[in-house]
């Protein structure tokens, strides 16, 4: 339902996926992705790399990059461009620009990230996808078997992550996200949910009163925010389900 970065998505083990984000350049990209051969796109990227010297250490060469994609707003540009960015992050400004800082000495196109992609594209070659831009709002859930499960990974509430800048999501969001889940599990539908009761501080109440079984995951992101003053604070990640 927020499909992100596809992880879930391309290794369950389903006979059809329906990935859905309003991030239309993420759905862009993945589409490409779909169609296009793994060998045709690593050349590309390669002759992108060289053009622009792209690298752990040149900041100019990202930057102009960056201005080229923000040009022309090629899918695949924008995941060369993303291997390159501050914490391989994605954000846009309010002009649909591509506007993540450089990632100076930390990221970069490295051979473990080339082979990430090659085992990507081949699995989701070898799936069955279709894919949509979405809110979660709008999706038609009412007709789900305890055949389908719905995955969601929306943005946490109160979290200080990119996506939630600006207010992105909100208590009333969340509260109609919970509104369609009770909803799915009353029409026999399955559901997971992923989120934070760091900053959700109401979500397991919620889970508990409605009957829905909250698992305990044990994580850290300490290595993805490097303003984080107590890098030892455990993250309260958990998956919910109905089953």
């Amino acid at each position: 339902m927020f499909g992100g970065g596809f992880n879930v998505g391309i290794n369950v083990n389903a006979q059809k996926v329906y990935y859905n984000d309003l991030l239309i350049q993420v759905v862009d990209m993945l589409e490409y992705f779909k169609t296009h051969t793994t060998d045709e796109m690593l050349s590309q990227i390669d002759l992108w790399i060289a053009e622009y010297q792209l690298s752990k250490i040149n900041q100019e060469g990202y930057l102009k990059f960056r201005e080229y994609y923000n040009n022309h707003k090629n899918p695949l540009m924008l995941y060369t461009l993303i291997c390159f960015a501050f914490n391989n992050q994605i954000r846009f400004n309010s002009s649909g620009n591509y506007n993540m800082p450089f990632g100076k000495d930390r990221s970069s196109f490295n051979p473990a990230l080339r082979n990430k992609f090659i085992e990507f594209v081949e699995a989701l070659h070898n799936k069955h996808c279709d894919f949509y831009d979405r809110d979660f709002k709008d999706l038609k859930v009412d007709n789900l078997s305890n055949d389908d499960l719905v995955y969601c990974d929306p943005p946490y509430l109160n979290s200080t992550a990119t996506y939630n800048e600006n207010g992105g999501w909100t208590i009333e969001q969340e509260n109609i996200l919970r509104d369609l889940l009770i909803r799915i599990h009353n029409n026999h539908g399955r559901f997971a949910l992923s989120n934070n009761l760091t900053t959700n501080t109401t979500l397991q109440t919620w889970a508990e009163t409605n009957g829905f079984v909250v698992h305990d995951l044990t994580n850290t992101y300490s290595n993805c925010n490097y303003q984080k003053k107590d890098k030892a604070t455990k993250d309260l990640e958990v998956l919910i389900t109905n089953y």
